[in-house]
Parts: C-alpha cells; structure tokens; sequence
C-alpha cells in the first residue's frame, strides 16, 4: 500500500533538484546588477548579504541545504555565504565561524546550533548590533531568533516510534543512535521517539540510547556493542544520516541484515539503497533544499521588518520501499 502523507503546516511538497554540487564550506550567490563583497552589500531587502552558518558540511543533507539557499539567494537577488564546520562535534568551530559571520556586519544571520546553549551571547551581539537571527533546523534555547526554520522533530520521531513498534509487533528491545544531546534536532528525535514508545507501547524496551556525533564509523561501532550486549535487540533507530549509516553498515558486519529493523532519517544513497532493498524498513524525509530555500526568505522578510511566525514547519514524509518513487517523495530525497 502506497503511503506518501506530508506532515506539516506551512510549506508544502517542491519540485526540487536531487543533484547537489559539493561543499567545500562556503558558497556565494551574487545579487543581479552588480558583484561586490558581501560586506559592502549589507544592506536591507532584495541584494543584502545573509551569512548562513550550518551545522555541518560532511552530509549530504547540508549539501541540499546550501544548494537550497544558494538557488534562492540568486532567484531573489540577494548574496550569501554557506559554511559548516566539517563535523558536527566541533561546536568550537561553529562557533568561531559564527563570530567571524558578526564580523562581516550582515543584513541577517541563518543559524543552524550545534549547541543549543553555547551559540547565545554570540546571538545577542547580532541582537546588539540591530541583525536579525534565523534559526534553521536546529534551534537555540533563546528567543533571539525572529523565527526558526525546521521540520517538527517530536513529531516524526513519534511516527518513527508507531512504524517501529508495528513492524516488530508492539513488544521487545530497540535502541537508538543519536547524532548528539546538544542539538535542538538531537534532543527533539529522541524525546520524541523515547516519549511515544512510553506513553503508547508498554512492552517494548529501548535498552540503550547512544551519541555518535553523527559519524557513521562511531555510530557503526556503537550499534555492534549495543548488538553484543542485547543478541535478542529487534530494532535500531537512528536519527540522522550518519546515525543510520553506522547502523546499516554495523548491521551488514554481523549478519544481521534482515533480522533487526532498522529505521532513519533523511536519505542520501546508501539509505536510498537500503530501502529499496529492504535491509532498512524505512525513514523519515525533511526537504532539506526548502530548508534552504525557506531560511533566505525568512531572512529577506526579517530585514523587510515583517512579522514572523516563531516556527516554519517545512514537514516531512515517512517513506518505505512501497512509496519511495511516488513523484512527491522523490523530490525531496537526496543522493
């Protein structure tokens, strides 16, 4: 049976490009009608320079995201620079990234946290210095941010929850590999699948929640010592690309491919192929390169001085071997 519902409120499916141009940790678009820098093109509307600092630069899923923004950034005339750390461990980076942004006196600032925490004074300088703060997919606990750019992570970590619990009869273990506990994404996926399994199924059991930082070597090793220490494990979610990869890989390096549900998040080739397969049951698709595209318009509408919702839901799909072609489901997956 074909299953191909959108969750979400704001922003509905796009006809979105699958390929994605590399990241080599920055990407500009200039306005039309002139080059410059992107300092001297501060400013305020259509040809303002946005700075957009992303949580990281290694997954394809940030890759969809630059693409998004880039794309935008030149359909409306503005200039931007993308960049991420190359891991999603080095907060530090980000950090001094973000600082090097401020530097730059933008029209706006989109902001990706990997710490939820540690990013805030760096927010309330922007605040200070009068430039607007978009957060996108993973928020701050701060209200700074004039909106936040994201798909309802409690949410689809709650459909994940249901799709597990039936596929393994609503009774045994499963664990979860998390990219971090420091993330608003990190923090949302696990609250929202750990808080359906306990208010809804009983009878499963998550027996361990790991952090592998969103590496698929960490996440692979990590996934193989929860296998030892739990041989009777029926099920794995992992929640962002990395997670599921290590899980996917870790699940092939002992034979365990097709005898542990696996289930994750975002897309990218070997998940692709996993599904398809039916080594892994399926995963959650944000729409990363609206992501993209959604944080410069809100950035362009935040200089304008308009009034912002404090959240724009860009929705998801589950998708699964049964509906993983359906035109709107392909549209937002990445290879």
């Amino acid at each position: 049976m074909k299953y191909s519902r959108f969750y979400g409120r704001l922003a509905g499916p796009m006809a979105l490009a699958l390929v994605v141009g590399a990241c080599s940790g920055s990407a500009t678009a200039a306005p039309s009608g002139g080059a410059g820098s992107p300092a001297a093109s501060s400013g305020t509307g259509a040809g303002a320079y946005i700075a957009i600092v992303s949580k990281g630069s290694q997954h394809q899923f940030w890759q969809a995201v630059q693409k998004g923004a880039t794309d935008e950034a030149k359909a409306k005339g503005a200039t931007i620079t993308y960049e991420g750390p190359a891991s999603e461990s080095e907060v530090d980076k980000q950090l001094t990234m973000l600082q090097t942004a401020l530097d730059k006196k933008p029209a706006a600032i989109c902001f990706a946290a990997l710490d939820s925490k540690a990013a805030i004074p760096y927010l309330q300088k922007a605040k200070d210095a009068g430039i607007p703060v978009v957060g996108f997919d993973s928020g701050v606990d701060s209200d700074i941010p004039v909106t936040t750019v994201a798909t309802d992570n409690i949410a689809a970590a709650g459909v994940v929850a249901d799709k597990m619990a039936a596929l393994i009869g609503s009774a045994g273990k499963v664990a979860v590999i998390v990219h971090d506990q420091t993330s608003q994404t990190g923090i949302t996926r696990r609250d929202g699948f750990v808080n359906q399994m306990k208010a809804k199924y009983p009878n499963i059991n998550i027996v361990s929640i790991q952090y592998g930082a969103g590496d698929p070597v960490k996440s692979a090793d990590l996934a193989k010592a929860i296998m030892t220490a739990n041989p009777d494990l029926k099920g794995f979610f992992g929640a962002n690309e990395g997670s599921i990869k290590g899980v996917l890989n870790a699940l092939k390096e002992t034979s365990n491919e097709g005898k542990i549900v696996a289930i994750g998040y975002d897309s990218g080739q070997q998940q692709i192929d996993a599904i398809t397969s039916g080594v892994e049951a399926g995963a959650i698709t944000q729409n990363p390169v609206g992501i993209g595209a959604k944080c410069v318009d809100a950035a362009l509408d935040a200089i304008a001085g308009k009034t912002m919702p404090k959240v724009i839901d860009t929705g998801f799909y589950w998708y699964d071997k049964t509906n993983i072609t359906d035109p709107k489901i392909a549209a937002v997956l990445y290879k």
